[in-house]
């Protein structure tokens, strides 16, 4: 597993149990947001890897 994709899903852990157990600041959202951010990015890059790469030599 990439360090992204574990760094990504520990943000949106700390959201879920910052949001649900307390009265969450605004500024924890962004964790939300950045955590599915990041998510969403490595899993797209690990998925492309190779393409458009140009011809092979």
């Amino acid at each position: 597993m990439d360090i992204g994709i574990i760094a990504a899903i520990v943000m949106l852990a700390i959201w879920a149990f910052v949001t649900f157990t307390t009265t969450a600041p605004g500024w924890i959202h962004i964790l939300l947001t950045m955590g599915m951010f990041l998510l969403i990015y490595r899993i797209v890059v690990r998925g492309t890897r190779g393409v458009g790469r140009g011809p092979k030599a």
